[in-house]
């Protein structure tokens, strides 16, 4: 999202963002306010986290179904932990919420996979934007009712394409069951210290389902056509480097015969 709020913030909009002192992708911008927060974690352990985390997903067995079933479950638990590492950290930081508050932002935007700026939307009761690529347990399209056809539309981590067998058909059905357990698994910790922070009983896709726009950054060398609803607008390009001026170079033309 780096491109994204310097942009806004050149244009004359007041930007703030919110990190952890600890963070792998974001810090200080052009054009905008950054405001931190401590963590119980160094960069160096975020890292190794992380590394540890991918080297278990890329040298996971994919061999047959079952071992992706299983794999989609070991995803899950890694994903409980990793989403909810910063949480207490920033919601309960007296100090940071009374400073967000004074800000009276118009809008919120955030990475849905990080439960903080979810939960941030609802408690300073502003619309929330969402960046998103594609979420580990389809929480979008639960948060959305999104229409999503387990005859064509693959589930994520089955490694199947658009055109299934009727077996491929059959797991991917029952991998649309089991999803909304998936998501409740992967937030159980977000879940409770919403219902805190909120002082009332709810979810993150029941907050999700709240959100003003979805941007759906999806790369479609890597994902499959599938329904959209309309707050959800494709983005693209957000991950591409800012482009460099073509070098100078002079160009002599010979005539061979």
């Amino acid at each position: 999202m780096k491109p994204l709020v310097e942009e806004l913030g050149r244009r004359g909009n007041q930007v703030v963002v919110v990190i952890p002192e600890a963070s792998l992708s974001m810090g200080p911008s052009d054009h905008t306010t950054t405001l931190t927060y401590p963590v119980p974690f160094t960069k160096a352990n975020l890292e190794g986290n992380v590394d540890t985390g991918v080297s278990k997903l890329l040298n996971a067995d994919v061999s047959t179904d079952y071992a992706r079933f299983i794999g989609f479950i070991n995803t899950m638990d890694m994903l409980k932990t990793l989403t909810s590492r910063n949480l207490e950290s920033a919601l309960f930081n007296k100090d940071l919420m009374k400073k967000l508050k004074d800000y009276n932002f118009d809008a919120i935007l955030t990475d849905p996979f990080e439960p903080i700026g979810v939960i941030l939307a609802e408690y300073l009761s502003i619309p929330a934007i969402y960046s998103q690529i594609s979420h580990p347990c389809g929480a979008d399209t639960l948060a959305t009712k999104c229409p999503h056809p387990s005859s064509y539309v693959p589930q994520p981590l089955t490694h199947f394409s658009d055109r299934m067998s009727f077996w491929q058909r059959s797991v991917n059905l029952l991998r649309s069951l089991v999803q909304p357990m998936g998501c409740a698994h992967v937030f159980t910790n977000a879940d409770e210290i919403a219902s805190r922070v909120l002082q009332k009983k709810t979810s993150m896709v029941e907050i999700m389902s709240r959100a003003a726009l979805w941007f759906m950054r999806f790369d479609f060398a890597f994902e499959l056509p599938r329904p959209m609803m309309p707050n959800m607008v494709l983005v693209g390009g957000l991950d591409s480097k800012k482009t460099k001026p073509l070098p100078q170079v002079s160009v002599s033309n010979s005539c061979y015969r």
